[in-house]
């Protein structure tokens, strides 16, 4: 028995050494192909940015590094359509973009789009630039937010203008906007030249507001290249080597997946909301509001929306480029166009509110900042709401004062009642329900009609009803 029992087992592990063998086959294949399934796995993360620069915009791109970086991302790819926006969101963004862990591509795309103002310092400052067919880059001189008219207070169509065309920095420049001229081309230059691109150019960008086209942009070492597509742009980027946080690093973009990288409900809640038109209305949805409550004290629903929109709109303001005279006047503006609801004025407060009001939504923004103006017809329809409030106010407040009085001492003059039991010069008279002392100068008898004529403390003064020379005083 134990003989058979022994080649029982012998058999039994031959037949288990291919099953063996064939595992670790497999296991050595899945080794191998590992390192090939992390390296198809990196990504070049895409994010888009289409309208004015702002702190939506700058926390976008923020948000967007920053998963890029805990994505291992190898490239983040910035596809970019702006006219241009605040400078303090464009200085954001370019120290967000050099303390990148992961090099930054800024993409002009697509065919038709614009790099304009602060687009053009966002791509000097990325790794690589790149623009598509059709597309322009420029006009980056800056504008000085608060004033009016047009940049550095010239017409430029005048003919002191033209002649001043060959001097870059005109002489008539007052100091503040030398000053700011100034720190611009410095600033653009310093990108310029820690990126190895065209800094003569860039001057003149801001000095000139020159602009370029992507082909013209490329050979003039402006961009780096000039890309159809994504894909394009990834591939000649491949090999190209960069400064990333103070170290060299050499571009491996082939086979990299495209990811998009969506904004998040917080982006797309900040974008509304510095929106300077939605910041505008949610500041007279709060004004209006917190004004219901105080007429009603106790509703809750109208102070507490109002209350909640009002610090909203505040927010938004706090981070725009708002002129606090413009701000003045349309609180004034306001608060008339309110005034003439409760203290009727024939509409001298009432004009004089929405003028003011027209006025300060005039210069509350910058007109020269692009994407952040207030559009003309969400001042119109906020002044011909308040104004339609207002004069609803005045027309029931003389409809009420040409109504005859209901209730109180005044409205007894005038009722008629019956006498419920007379002696000599006075008695007691049923009006209105309730039995009342009276007095008369002519004789009364009971159940007899009268009417009162005033009432003089807790007595009636009163005259027969059908009597020939009644007469009301």
């Amino acid at each position: 028995m134990e003989p058979r029992a022994e080649f029982q087992r012998s058999s039994g592990g031959q037949r288990a050494r291919p099953a063996l063998w064939l595992l670790l086959a497999i296991f050595g294949l899945l080794l191998s192909t590992l390192p090939n399934l992390a390296q198809t796995d990196r990504a070049a993360i895409v994010l888009e940015i289409d309208g004015a620069i702002g702190p939506a915009v700058s926390d976008y791109l923020t948000r967007g590094i920053a998963h890029a970086s805990e994505r291992d991302a190898g490239l983040l790819v910035v596809r970019l359509d702006t006219p241009g926006g605040l400078d303090t969101s464009m200085r954001e963004m370019i120290r967000t973009i050099l303390a990148s862990p992961v090099p930054v591509a800024t993409f002009v795309h697509p065919s038709g789009a614009r790099a304009a103002s602060a687009g053009t310092y966002i791509l000097y400052a990325s790794h690589v630039a790149a623009m598509a067919p059709g597309t322009t880059l420029g006009a980056a001189t800056p504008v000085q937010i608060g004033g009016g008219g047009l940049p550095f207070g010239r017409d430029q169509g005048t003919d002191e203008a033209k002649r001043d065309n060959d001097n870059p920095v005109p002489d008539r420049l007052t100091p503040m906007e030398r000053k700011i001229i100034e720190d611009a081309v410095a600033y653009i230059r310093g990108l310029a030249e820690l990126r190895g691109r065209n800094a003569d150019w860039a001057e003149k960008a801001v000095r000139e507001a020159a602009s370029l086209s992507a082909r013209p942009a490329a050979e003039q070492g402006v961009i780096d290249f000039v890309a159809r597509d994504v894909a394009e742009l990834l591939a000649l980027a491949h090999g190209r080597v960069v400064t990333v946080a103070d170290r060299d690093v050499t571009l491996d973009t082939k086979n990299l997946i495209v990811e998009a990288f969506e904004p998040d409900w917080r982006t797309q809640m900040l974008q509304v909301v510095t929106n300077p038109n939605v910041a505008l209305i949610l500041l007279m949805i709060g004004i209006y509001g917190l004004i219901f409550e105080f007429m009603n004290p106790g509703s809750l629903v109208p102070g507490t929306i109002g209350a909640i929109c009002l610090l909203i709109g505040l927010y938004a303001m706090a981070v725009l480029p708002v002129n606090y005279a413009g701000g003045g006047l349309m609180l004034l503006g306001v608060a008339l166009m309110i005034a003439e609801a409760f203290a009727p004025s024939f509409g001298i407060m009432g004009i004089g509110g929405a003028i003011a009001f027209v006025l300060g939504a005039m210069i509350l923004m910058d007109p020269n900042v692009p994407g952040f103006e207030i559009a003309w017809q969400v001042v119109g329809a906020i002044v011909i709401t308040t104004l339609a409030f207002s004069l609803l106010v005045v027309r029931l407040a003389w409809t009420s004062y040409r109504r005859g009085v209901v209730t109180g001492r005044e409205e007894l003059a005038g009722a008629q009642g019956k006498v419920t039991d007379w002696r000599r010069d006075e008695g007691h008279v049923f009006v209105h329900g309730e039995r009342w002392r009276a007095r008369s100068e002519v004789p009364l008898r009971k159940g007899q009609s009268i009417r009162v004529i005033r009432v003089d403390d807790l007595t009636l003064e009163v005259i027969p009803e059908k009597a020939p020379d009644a007469q009301t005083n």
